[in-house]
């Protein structure tokens, strides 16, 4: 009990995704409302049953005592494993936040800068050819070059793990997303490779401790891959599987997706080539085309534009101006919040400040000042 009193918001924050029926968006509008976890559990049934969504037998989840013996439960294992919580409401990766089924908490063990510069997730089949593999080791060396860079994939065999093994031997941060708890690795095999990343990386879960790693649970997995990169990568992959489904859902979170081609005849570039085909992905064949795709060989010293241009800007523009002065790129749903400016005002006025050639707009919907 004095544990839960010493780490009350971390205690509630953890048991908030055991209560039955209440998902990831209701979660999320009940922490914009009630500001923490501590004060939604806090808080009358009576009250809590005026949110939408939420009915008399969801309420009660909130005062359910398995549901608080199951979140001391994970207070204590997060404690005791040095584990990260990290909460949609305060210290989250950045780009996630903006995906509207992010989960509420994620679990992480590791070192890594989730809100680095240039975040690359590597997905593909599991069953790679010698083909994939030489392309998947080249493009971590080549992106070895690129500032500030994290590469993210999913710890599976093939090539994920190819991507993480390389990325430990250059000494590039990476981390696996897992679709289980942090209290185990799968395949068992990958535990030393998990450790050596937690070095420089890390590993990052949605899910709770003793959560096995069901099938269902690795599209979910897939999601957290996506929404946390600018851009997914997809080396080899069949015509169906989990590679396919990160490159779809980073295409609806408008991020940008690249593949590899392959020949036709080849089952193991079939899903490759029909990103390509459909214009899911842009296709490349090097890694020099996804640091062009990006535009992340271009440096520039960025001046204020006033002094600059010596141009007088609208009140709008200049809030746009002086979010984007603070950052190499911003996504333009961060713009939207940051700006305050509604959603047709904001587009009309990034429209005219690119016509100006004060802004230039990059895949994903980034911006940056030019």
């Amino acid at each position: 009990m004095q544990r839960i009193e010493e780490h009350e918001e971390l205690f509630y924050r953890l048991s908030l995704p055991f209560v039955q029926g209440v998902g990831n968006k209701t979660s999320r509008a009940m922490l914009e409302k009630y500001g923490s976890a501590t004060a939604i559990f806090k808080s009358p049934l009576k009250e809590l049953k005026t949110i939408d969504g939420i009915t008399d037998i969801k309420a009660k989840g909130f005062v359910d005592a398995e549901v608080l013996k199951r979140g001391e439960q994970e207070l204590n294992f997060v404690l005791k494993n040095d584990i990260k919580v990290l909460c949609v409401k305060d210290n989250y990766p950045k780009r996630l936040t903006n995906c509207v089924d992010a989960p509420t908490i994620l679990y992480y063990r590791g070192n890594a800068d989730l809100d680095a510069a240039k975040i690359v997730a590597i997905v593909g089949t599991r069953k790679n050819t010698d083909y994939g593999h030489k392309l998947c080791e080249e493009l971590v060396d080549r992106l070895k070059q690129v500032d500030d860079i994290l590469i993210v994939s999913g710890l599976a065999l093939g090539i994920d793990a190819i991507a993480h093994k390389r990325c430990v031997q250059q000494g590039i941060p990476t981390v696996g997303i897992l679709g289980h708890g942090l209290d185990r690795i799968y395949p068992f095999t990958h535990k030393g490779l998990a450790t050596q990343m937690e070095e420089n990386g890390g590993i990052l879960s949605e899910f709770a401790s003793e959560t096995a790693p069901e099938r269902g649970n690795f599209p979910a997995r897939n999601r957290i891959v996506a929404g946390m990169s600018d851009v997914t990568v997809v080396v080899e992959s069949h015509a169906t599987g989990g590679a396919l489904i990160t490159a779809t859902m980073a295409a609806g979170y408008n991020r940008e997706v690249a593949a590899y081609p392959g020949r036709v005849t080849d089952t193991r570039s079939a899903g490759c080539n029909e990103l390509i085909r459909t214009n899911v992905a842009a296709m490349i064949t090097k890694a020099d085309d996804l640091i062009e795709l990006m535009n992340w060989d271009t440096k520039k010293i960025r001046r204020p534009v006033q002094q600059q241009l010596f141009i007088t800007l609208t009140e709008e523009e200049q809030k746009i101006i002086d979010v984007l002065q603070t950052r190499e790129s911003v996504h333009s749903d961060e713009l939207f919040h940051q700006s305050g400016l509604a959603s047709s005002m904001l587009a009309a006025t990034l429209l005219q400040l690119e016509m100006q050639g004060l802004i230039k707009s990059l895949p994903g919907k980034f911006y940056r000042m030019d």
